[in-house]
């Protein structure tokens, strides 16, 4: 049975008995939230745990059941669990995957339940990756930039210029470093790996620097794909970076961000971009003696912006204890809970007044330099556009990957996204 259907027959029920549903109450007067959290990692699921045992601990009328999720199957799950009416109450998702699912009528619009307290504590920037429409659909809360991992030894012994947050490397300039540390590193050895295996979200989201946006909103409301030349900055540094300088190999382009931290670790790469969060791995499998940096993604005409897909959490429309549950992500979301998922997950939060922890300022492990960057954080390009998983998975993902690797070249790479992608996009804008 659908989830309209059920919430068609649901209504009727309501009106032949004389109730007036949201407010009523089980029988034994507890109110029982299912939470989907997509935490994995242990220090991120415990702290969600807690958090959950701590508010069960002391709201005895309105118990949380936490439900692991994944992000893997998160998007799928989801269509499946809305259209059979049996989606959670609080949902865990990405800011970049809600899109669908706000315009879909699948998520509550949370603008009359938000607190001010949350309302005022989390900045514009980040409420509008959530803003669908007129709606807001999700409270971010968590985001991760892009930095570059950086093996500190072979980085200083080479003379090379280390780039800070006030003085970052541009995209030129990186690209000339990457020529000179692969000739100081020698044979079989590279400045460094490119973990492409999704290659979309990196290449949009490192695009805004350089002024890239790729989506377009028209007159008539729809938007439609423009690779412009800002979009072919970062593009095409990655490309040449592996085809024309060898600066990068192209094995790692199929892998993911793990894959590479082997190699990394034996000095075969000195740099590999990644996600903020990655420190955390990198912390712990990192062979005794290994010393490590965390440097700025290159600036570009936009300085040190890109875009970014916050974690979210969401309410279902069809929860019958919206208000209920909007209670809960509060208490879950306090500056000082907020911190703690943080540090769990090693990102960084939306909240200002979490952001500001001075234990998300120290130079251990690259706090401060993520924490620096946060401020330059935008709206990934993506955010809100219609039919975007499909575009990503049937057209960018296959065209970028070719691309990198060089078996099309960037005249190719813009066909395919504005011919073949604004085919996909059309489809989703039809009135």
């Amino acid at each position: 049975m659908g989830r309209r259907l059920v919430t068609l027959t649901a209504a009727l029920a309501l009106l032949l008995t004389g109730c007036a549903g949201g407010d009523e109450r089980p029988d034994d007067g507890v109110v029982r939230l299912r939470f989907q959290s997509l935490a994995w990692q242990k220090e991120s699921v415990d702290a969600n745990k807690q958090l959950v045992a701590e508010w069960n601990a002391a709201h005895p009328d309105v118990q949380v059941d936490y439900v692991q999720g994944s992000w893997d199957s998160v998007h799928d799950q989801l269509l499946t669990s809305f259209e059979g009416g049996e989606a959670p109450d609080i949902i865990h998702d990405a800011a970049d995957d809600l899109g669908d699912f706000a315009y879909g009528g699948d998520l509550a619009d949370l603008r009359p339940l938000l607190s001010e307290r949350l309302r005022a504590d989390i900045p514009a920037r980040s409420w509008q990756t959530t803003t669908f429409g007129d709606g807001i659909y999700g409270v971010p809360f968590l985001q991760e930039p892009r930095v570059i991992i950086a093996n500190r030894k072979i980085l200083e012994s080479s003379g090379v210029r280390v780039p800070t947050p006030e003085k970052p490397w541009t995209w030129t300039e990186f690209r000339q470093i990457a020529r000179d540390l692969t000739t100081f590193m020698g044979p079989d050895r590279y400045a460094v790996a490119w973990p492409l295996k999704e290659p979309v979200s990196v290449s949009l989201n490192l695009g805004v620097s350089a002024g890239g946006a790729l989506f377009h909103l028209g007159a008539d409301s729809r938007i439609t794909v423009d690779f412009t030349e800002a979009d072919a900055v970062v593009t095409g540094t990655v490309h040449d970076q592996v085809v024309v300088d060898r600066t990068a190999p192209r094995t790692t382009l199929g892998s993911g961000g793990s894959d590479t931290l082997p190699g990394f670790f034996a000095g075969k790469y000195a740099m590999v971009p990644l996600g903020f969060a990655y420190r955390q791995q990198i912390a712990q499998q990192a062979p005794e003696g290994f010393e490590w940096t965390v440097l700025p993604a290159p600036a570009g005409s936009e300085g040190l912006a890109q875009g970014v897909s916050p974690q979210t959490l969401s309410i279902a429309e069809d929860s019958p204890y919206k208000k209920e549950a909007m209670e809960f992500l509060d208490f879950f979301l306090r500056p000082e809970s907020m911190v703690r998922l943080a540090r769990g997950d090693w990102m960084l939060p939306t909240g200002t007044a979490a952001l500001a922890d001075p234990s998300l300022h120290t130079a251990r492990d690259g706090w401060a330099t993520g924490a620096e960057v946060a401020e330059r954080l935008r709206p990934a390009p993506a955010q809100a556009v219609r039919g975007y998983p499909e575009w990503k998975d049937k057209v960018a993902t296959p065209a970028f990957q070719e691309y990198y690797s060089g078996a099309i070249d960037a005249a190719e790479l813009r066909r395919r996204l504005e011919e073949d992608g604004n085919r996909v996009l059309a489809r989703y804008y039809r009135k």
